[in-house]
């Protein structure tokens, strides 16, 4: 017998939905933290004038100079926050604890601000980086972000034990960084994409059948209420079942989960620990 699902009412009232958390967004006394360092980074070459801050989270049970996946976070602080929706180091440290996903390296990115910069809308780079349509931030990842986390723990430099995760213009970010790089990184997930504020429009509805098939694993995340639901233009939950239906329809292996909130990390978070034991699965087939 396949999975049983149990029943659960839907909400008819949509407008105020929250989802509530699993066992294994919540740290437990019997499973060790990993350990988190912390380091900045300024000068960068990709994005000059830009300085941002990475947290490197190793498994306290990480085999010693053996080279380990790693998972890259984007909007990395609130990612690791523990009282955040995401709560990402405590999941990790529960799923590779319970043997779920292997010993993962959680990498959490902050995007670039401008130190120097005081109006908090030019401050930030943060969209410039996660929305643009083209390799920079993938290049930006593999060229100077991982050869710095590999200074904190040791790494697989295979893409197939490299993943990507974001939310919003950060998903559009892992999105396109998979895309642009899969040399780089196999696995991806995406909760409320925003795909529909790309500066050119959402380029994947056509790209994706059009060109061969790029060897990435895809989870999909997207809410009813997300922003413009209901709208003809830069509606984002259209634009994340368009991207899903172009990946069923050429074959990738990819999952679509949607929910009744909006554009938030309640359901993301609440699904983080499922998106990881998926994604990380060892089946070859199975799952699709």
């Amino acid at each position: 017998m396949g999975t049983r699902v149990p029943y659960r009412p839907l909400p008819i009232d949509q407008s105020d939905v929250e989802y509530e958390h699993g066992p294994d967004s919540s740290r437990r006394p019997d499973v060790p933290a990993g350990r988190t360092t912390v380091f900045e980074i300024t000068g960068s070459t990709a994005y000059p004038g830009t300085s941002r801050t990475v947290w490197v989270h190793v498994p306290a049970t990480a085999p010693p100079d053996e080279p380990l996946p790693c998972m890259v976070f984007q909007d990395g602080g609130g990612y690791l926050d523990p009282d955040d929706d995401v709560r990402g180091g405590i999941v990790l440290d529960n799923l590779i604890h319970s043997g779920a996903i292997p010993p993962v390296v959680g990498v959490f990115v902050d995007p670039g601000v401008f130190p120097e910069t005081d109006d908090p809308h030019e401050r930030t780079n943060r969209n410039v980086e996660y929305d643009a349509f083209d390799s920079r931030y993938a290049d930006f990842l593999l060229d100077e972000v991982l050869p710095l986390v590999g200074e904190h723990a040791p790494i697989s430099d295979d893409p197939l034990y490299r993943g990507l995760c974001g939310h919003s213009s950060g998903g559009n970010a892992a999105f396109t960084a998979a895309w642009h790089r899969p040399d780089g990184f196999a696995k991806l997930i995406g909760f409320v994409s925003s795909f529909a504020q790309m500066p050119d429009g959402n380029p994947y509805p056509r790209l994706i059948p059009s060109e061969p098939a790029r060897p990435l694993r895809v989870f999909l995340q997207a809410g009813h209420r997300d922003l413009d639901w209901n709208g003809p233009d830069y509606n984002w939950l259209a634009e994340n079942l368009r991207v899903a239906a172009a990946l069923a329809e050429s074959g990738y292996d990819f999952r679509l989960v949607l929910g009744d909130g909006g554009h938030n990390t309640n359901h993301a978070g609440v699904l983080l620990p499922d998106a990881l034991r998926w994604l990380w699965r060892t089946e070859t087939s199975a799952g699709r």
